[in-house]
This record gives C-alpha cells, sequence and structure tokens, in this order.
C-alpha cells in the first residue's frame, strides 16, 4: 500500500511531488534543499550550513513519517560543485556516523532555488 507523507517539520514541496511516499516497511523521500521549514527561505551562508539545514530537512521528514536517521538504507547527495564534496561528506559523517547508508554523490549544473546542494533518501523499517 503507498501512503503520502506530509509533515511540517520538513519543507512543503516546491512542486507538483511529495514529500515522501511510504511503500510497506521503505520510506522513498523527496531530495531536500536547505530551506528553512518555518520561513520558506533558503538558508545562506554557504555549503556548510546548507548541508547542515538539508539534513535537518532529512531527519525531520523522516521523524513526520516515523522514521530515524539510522533507518535509512541509500542517499543521494547532490552538489551544485564536486569541490564541496569534502565539505559536504563531513557533515554528513556527523548526521550518520559509523551507521552510513549507501551513497551516490553526484556534482550537478544546478539545483531549484539555486540551492548548492541536496540529498534524498531512502529508509526502511524492516
Amino acid at each position: 500500500m503507498k501512503k503520502i507523507i506530509a509533515t511540517d517539520k520538513a519543507p512543503s514541496a516546491i512542486g507538483p511531488y511529495s514529500q515522501a511516499i511510504q511503500a510497506g516497511d521503505f520510506l522513498f523521500a523527496s531530495g531536500q534543499i536547505a530551506i528553512d521549514p518555518t520561513s520558506g527561505q533558503i538558508v545562506t551562508g554557504g555549503v556548510a550550513d546548507e548541508a547542515r539545514r538539508v539534513l535537518e530537512n532529512v531527519k525531520g521528514l523522516l521523524d513526520g513519517a516515523g522514521f530515524t536517521l539510522q533507518q535509512v538504507v541509500k542517499t543521494t547527495v547532490f552538489a551544485a560543485s564536486i569541490e564541496d564534496f569534502a565539505v559536504v561528506n563531513s557533515i554528513y559523517a556527523e548526521y550518520f556516523g559509523e551507521n552510513s547508508p549507501a551513497r551516490s554523490f553526484v556534482a550537478v549544473k544546478s539545483l531549484p532555488k539555486g540551492a548548492l546542494v541536496e540529498i534524498e533518501v531512502v529508509a526502511w523499517k524492516g
């Protein structure tokens, strides 16, 4: 059974998509950028601040769906510059630590709203 997830613990979708979809024991979360869920504005301060906000948004979305970071099995990180790999990687490690999920890290030409980083996740309750 497919369940649409909508929570105020993460930014609202900025297009015709769901924040996340739960299918059985899996959660497929749409990519999160550094939008502050309270103000609706993208955070400023550079890639480190954006990466932290993105991961807080991921946590909020997971929490709103009844999942945790420890249940994330796969992530995809999109960065506007491969030069930001080390910075994003170090902040990512603060959130996932030793329990790191499988991951892809992709440099892209641009991201919505001029964001520097976007992260999508798949989590599993099994």
